[in-house]
Order: C-alpha cells, then sequence, then structure tokens
C-alpha cells in the first residue's frame, strides 16, 4: 500500500475510514472531498489503473489518500476489498448497474461483512431506469435534465460547460451530502445505508428554482430571454480592447447605480427595468466596455460595489488576491 501526503486526522471527518473502489471523475473527487475533511481514505486501484487517468503526480483527486491495487477479477479480489469494507465506514463505487454485484462487492456482500457501513454509488443514469446500463458522460446527462439547454447564445448551439455541471456539481457535491446523512444516521441508529446519486437527479435538482420560476411564470423555456441567462444587459460577460472580458451581475438597483456610474454612462442609457430597450441598453455597455483593456476596467470597478469582475484564465485565476 503506497501513501501519499496527507491531512487526514486533521479535520471534522477524522477517525472516519473510507474506501473508494477506483474510477474517474466524479466517484474520486467525492473521495477527494472526504479526505479533505480529514477522513483516511484508502483508494483501490486495478491494475494497469482507469481509462482516461490523469497522471497521477498531476491528479489532485488522489491528494490526502493511501492507495493499493487489487485485481477484482482475481480469485482473492473481492476477498480483499471485502476485508477493507469490514473495517470501513464509507464505500463509493462508481461502476455501471450490476457491475459491483457480478464482482463480489456489492451493498448485500458488503453489509454481510459490516451491517453499519455507508456504500455510496455513483453513476450517471442512475440504478434503474431506461438508460441505466448505457453508457455517457456529463454531456449527455446534463443534455436531458433541460440544464445544458438553458446554457449560451439563442443563436448558437448549447455550450458544454467543462464538466463543472453534471459530474462535480450533480454528482459529487450530491453524493458527498447523501454519504453524510447516511453516516450520521449510522452513528445513531446502528444501520448502514445505501447512498444512490445519479448525475441526472443532482443536476436536474440544481435547477429546481429555475423550475419554480418557470411555473411562476417568471422564466421563459428559451435561452437568453432571462434575467440569469445572458438576456439582462446587466448580468453577462462583455469583451474588453484588448479581446478580454469582463463580467456583470448588477442585479439589485443600488448595485446597478454604481455600475452605470463607473461605467461611465449614466444618465445616457435607458432605464434597466424597460425591458423592451434592453437590446440598446447591452449595446451602449458592450460599446463602452470596448473602449478600455481589461485590466483598465478592473482598475475601475476596484473597491466598487458595481458587482463587476474580470474574467481570468486558468493560470491568472490562482493569483488573484
Amino acid at each position: 500500500m503506497t501513501t501519499a501526503p496527507t491531512t487526514s486526522g486533521h479535520g471534522p471527518l477524522t477517525g472516519v475510514r473510507v474506501v473508494e473502489l477506483a474510477g474517474i471523475g466524479p466517484g474520486p473527487f467525492a473521495a477527494m472531498l472526504l479526505a479533505d475533511l480529514g477522513a483516511d481514505v484508502v483508494r483501490v486501484d486495478r491494475p494497469g489503473g482507469p481509462g482516461l487517468a490523469v497522471d497521477p503526480a498531476y491528479d489532485v483527486t488522489n491528494r490526502n489518500k493511501r492507495s493499493v491495487v487489487i485485481d477484482l477479477k482475481s480469485a482473492d479480489g473481492a476477498e480483499r476489498v471485502l476485508a477493507l469494507a469490514a473495517r470501513a465506514d464509507v464505500l463509493i463505487e462508481g461502476y455501471r448497474p450490476g457491475v459491483a454485484e457480478r464482482l463480489g462487492v456489492g451493498p448485500d456482500a458488503c453489509h454481510a461483512r459490516n451491517p453499519k457501513l455507508v456504500y455510496g454509488r455513483m453513476t450517471g443514469w442512475g440504478q434503474e431506469g431506461p438508460l441505466a446500463h448505457r453508457a455517457g458522460h456529463d454531456i449527455g446527462y446534463i443534455a436531458v435534465t433541460g440544464t445544458l439547454g438553458m446554457i449560451g447564445s439563442p443563436d448558437q448551439p448549447p455550450p458544454p460547460p467543462v464538466n463543472l455541471l453534471g459530474d462535480y456539481a450533480g454528482g459529487s457535491l450530491y453524493l458527498v451530502v447523501g454519504l453524510l446523512a447516511a453516516l450520521h444516521h449510522a452513528r445513531a441508529c446502528g444501520t448502514g445505508q445505501v447512498v444512490d446519486a445519479a448525475i441526472v437527479d443532482g443536476t436536474a435538482h440544481l435547477s429546481a428554482m429555475i423550475h419554480g420560476m418557470l411555473a411562476a411564470g417568471g422564466w421563459q423555456d428559451r435561452r437568453g430571454a432571462n434575467l440569469l441567462d445572458g438576456g439582462c444587459p446587466f448580468y453577462g460577460t462583455y469583451e474588453t480592447a484588448d479581446g478580454r472580458y469582463m463580467a456583470v451581475g448588477a442585479l439589485e438597483p443600488q448595485f446597478y447605480d454604481t455600475f452605470v456610474d463607473l461605467l461611465g454612462i449614466d444618465g445616457e442609457v435607458p432605464a434597466r427595468h424597460d425591458v423592451a430597450r434592453w437590446g440598446e441598453l447591452r449595446e451602449a455597455v458592450a460599446a463602452r466596455f470596448k473602449a478600455r483593456t481589461r485590466d483598465e476596467w478592473t482598475a475601475v470597478f476596484e473597491g466598487s460595489d458595481a458587482c463587476v469582475a474580470p474574467v481570468l484564465s486558468l493560470g491568472e485565476a490562482p493569483r488573484h488576491p
């Protein structure tokens, strides 16, 4: 077993033991979050590693974890994993439905060894349903939830939001919430649970507020026509003179007033609540932003409540104060 530099034992989950059956994406990220909170995470790697794996030297989802290589298809593979599960509080797996059972490490087999175990399952489509056994990735999961269809300009195809929305927000974070709730139950009642986290379910749940607005008549079911989807001229991004961008979120009246004042267009543009003239307002804002560079506009809005920020690259972001 290999040991990575660790901070386990120094957080609220100190003493919690987690077994992670190695995979890609949301499962490892969820286990990383538990390790960050102090849990002792043992990652069970398959010989040769998972597909699409990042170079271990750069895979931050492995941080604060120990690891062991076990071939679950070998004669003693399942028994070795069950021995780990017997001493664990949480197990995480991200196989397709039925695979863990066929390998001999499904929920029933693990609970036979450890009734208090919290068994976490991470899938895209869920354990049941017409799509359960189909392959998939983030972009397909969020496509059928309606969330992908909300993003982007109405005259362009919906852009892939990297894989943050489905895999990590709708997947990892919901799995962690379920695991922590089940862990609390296990410690209070002495019985473990199976946490079935599906990316389609989590991502659909993330859009709960938008569904409420839609039902109330406060949201149009089309892109670029609403307050928070780029349809509003004071909630969006604008190009600057150097080809970079500024993000604007001046929704509240007092923040909007500061925004138009510092932008230098106060008194020259239509009122913010005149939706019929939002196109005119957007053109005025866009033209003004094109007059200076991103860094110049950053300096203009620095320290204000205009709700404006520079759009930074991945390389720039860590240097932001």
